[in-house]
């Protein structure tokens, strides 16, 4: 592997920005004539703000470990703070000029507004205790347990599916004959051919139309612990909107944010800054032709080191990465399994490879085998041939389930059965393990045994596009057959500088403890918004350390519900429905992040607790967690088998909203239940 070169090489050309060149602000005497005694008590504060800019730039390009006020995941730096004004004007004789003076000088209006939007986009860590290591401790890694709701909620859900489709056909039917105009781009016109059928153009007509101002919503700023939305409205169900030219701030679970990186001020801003003055805003070239520079070689080895691989590559777009790798791994005579809740990018990409696809269960390992023992044993379709080779393609972390991928099975049936793993760590990687390096480092896997990592860097590190890391033979077989090498634009400069400053960040060669902190708030947001969920009694799907929490809403008219209480409480959220979920299983999607504060969650908990009894979305049986605490007085024996979860009556959560917050703290760092 290459050494790893500094990508911040322009220190020299930048300006000097040492603060004591700067000029001393202005302050308030307390003597016409200051003596060394009263000097000695009084300060002369720097300006604060050349002061604090010299800190990021310094952080940014020296890797120091001082805190920097916009990016700290604590408190605010002292470093851009003056010390308070102490004066001693009343302790002198009446002969000395005085001037009313006071022992604390608050902060200035822009250093007031400098705070309140650092803290919008990263909060303020607010004690010690609201910090978590994100691993697994155990032997065999749980199955999570799916609750079911009544069954009056699933029937009613179908049955209001069956009244929108109805009423839906019955305006089509009318439609198409009194008002033709309107449907004509669904009929064939002058020999051509109508490009949206009728029937996949439906459900987007009659259903999602409805409640489209739920999602696409515009934003302005930073995606950071809070959002601003562009408030927007239409006079004509949802058909077009127009905007009303006021804006909405709202607390922001809806990003993939989830290390926080997303700040527009800070080290990472900073350094990418100088990146974009150096080395400009796009190298305009595919990576094969001249689209690969220094900063290019420098991040993959930065990754690759991250993730524990030989060598890696970096490609524009998360999507495209899975969407043209498979195409250079396998073809013909090739037999790839994928679960079937895989990203559609994975579906994509094993498409376009010409390569057999069989689906497995999702995260069932029995229906894995199953699947496994019959395509080996079987061969390929007609001939009966043995496979040129199997590929099984898995995720780390869900997406929409927020489960994890039970990697210590899986790597128990790739001994067993000899086939190559691909696991996608798109909203894993920087989410999971002890040091943010995915689903290896959660579970204490070499990752020598994983044969391709990919990832993707839009989430946990605040820029975009994806890697591949693997045995270097096969990253050189990448670099020279797949399209998104070939063809695809290059990843610009500013963005290469985001990665390559959360990379050493996260591992703490930039601002040393604030990655591991950053690591250890999203582990604790995670468990600890899950736990007060079903303790309030949702059925929350998902496993206890994923900082992605859905809960369900089942019933498509509370979708839009759901999302205007939330919005009307001043929380965005992400609401989905069919067809990125099965029919039945409409949700609410909370996405945690590193930024957000104990006291966001407290108020996510609040408005979910009142929305929950407006809605009629506490369905929870108390199966899948959020039990009542163990009561005093059971032998050692009754207690241990609570805690195995032998006991088989449970009593449906509905918990106070106070004992919820109350607990929290102290019980989300035991095992869950």
């Amino acid at each position: 592997m290459p050494s790893t070169r500094s990508l911040y090489p322009f220190a020299s050309s930048s300006p000097s920005l040492d603060p004591t060149t700067e000029k001393a602000g202005t302050r308030r005497t307390s003597f016409s004539k200051p003596s060394k005694f009263t000097s000695f008590f009084s300060t002369s504060p720097k300006s604060r703000s050349a002061l604090s800019e010299a800190d990021a730039i310094k952080a940014a390009l020296a890797g120091q470990g001082a805190q920097h006020p916009y990016n700290s995941p604590s408190a605010i730096s002292t470093s851009s703070l003056s010390l308070p004004s102490i004066s001693l004007s009343t302790a002198t004789g009446t002969n000395m000029k005085t001037e009313d003076t006071t022992l604390f000088q608050p902060p200035t209006p822009a250093e007031a507004a400098r705070i309140a939007r650092a803290h919008a986009q990263f909060g303020p860590l607010g004690s010690k205790n609201h910090l978590y290591s994100s691993r697994f401790v155990g032997n065999d890694f749980p199955d999570p347990i799916e609750d079911e709701p009544p069954m009056y909620f699933l029937i009613t859900t179908y049955i209001s599916y069956l009244i929108l489709i109805i009423f839906g056909h019955v305006r089509d039917f009318f439609g198409k004959r009194f008002r033709a105009e309107k449907y004509k781009y669904l009929r064939a016109n002058d020999g051509y051919a109508p490009l949206n059928s009728d029937f996949d153009n439906f459900y987007t007509r009659r259903l999602q139309k409805r409640i489209s101002d739920c999602f696409a919503r515009p934003t302005t700023g930073v995606p950071g612990r809070f959002i601003t939305l562009l408030d927007r409205k239409s006079n004509d169900h949802n058909m077009t909107f127009h905007f009303t030219g006021t804006t909405t701030e709202t607390l922001n679970l809806s990003s993939y944010n989830y290390l926080g990186f997303a700040q527009s001020e800070g080290p990472c801003a900073d350094a990418v800054e100088i990146t974009t003055r150096k080395n400009g805003i796009s190298v305009c070239s595919p990576r094969a032709d001249a689209g690969t520079t220094d900063l290019h070689i420098e991040v993959e080895d930065l990754i690759a080191k991250f993730v524990g691989k030989p060598a890696a590559t970096v490609f524009s777009m998360g999507f495209v990465t899975n969407a043209t790798v498979f195409s250079a791994l396998a073809g013909k005579g090739s037999l790839i399994i994928s679960d079937e809740l895989n990203h559609s990018s994975i579906r994509y990409g094993t498409r376009l490879s010409g390569a057999m696809i069989k689906m497995f269960k999702h995260n069932n390992m029995k229906d894995l085998e199953k699947v496994l023992r019959e395509a080996i044993s079987q061969g390929q379709p007609r001939t009966h041939r043995p496979w040129k080779k199997i590929i099984l393609a898995i995720e780390g972390l869900y997406s929409m389930e927020g489960t994890m991928c039970n990697l210590p099975a899986v790597l128990q049936l790739k001994k067993k059965y000899k086939f190559h793993l691909f696991i996608d760590e798109a909203h894993s990687i920087g989410a999971l393990g002890p040091n943010g390096k995915g689903v290896c480092d959660y579970f204490g896997v070499d990752p020598a045994e994983v044969d391709i990592l990919m990832g993707t860097l839009t989430k946990s590190f605040g820029a975009n596009g994806g890697y591949i890391a693997a045995d270097k033979d096969i990253i050189d077989k990448l670099r020279v057959t797949n399209a998104g090498t070939l063809f695809a634009e290059s990843p610009s400069p500013p963005v290469l500088m985001q990665i390559s400053a959360a990379l050493r960040c996260i591992s703490g060669d930039l601002a040393p403890g604030q990655g591991a902190e950053r690591l250890q708030r999203l582990a604790f947001n995670s468990r600890y918004l899950r736990l007060g969920l079903k303790r309030l009694g949702y059925i929350v799907f998902g496993h206890d350390d994923s900082p992605i929490v859905p809960i369900m809403l089942y019933n498509p008219a509370k979708i839009p519900a759901f999302s205007h209480e939330m919005s009307a409480r001043k929380i965005s959220v992400v609401v989905v429905g069919y067809p990125a979920t099965p029919l039945v299983e409409s949700r609410a999607r909370f996405c945690l992040s590193a930024a957000h504060t104990k006291e966001d969650l407290d108020r996510v908990l609040s408005a979910c607790d009142s929305i929950g009894d407006i809605l009629q979305l506490k369905l929870s049986s108390g199966i899948a967690g959020g039990a009542e605490p163990i009561p005093d007085g059971l032998t050692n024996e009754e207690e241990h088998r609570i805690q195995k979860g032998e006991k088989t009556e449970f009593k449906p959560p509905r918990w106070r909203l106070e004992d919820v917050l109350k607990r929290g703290v102290d019980d989300i760092k035991m095992p869950l239940r």
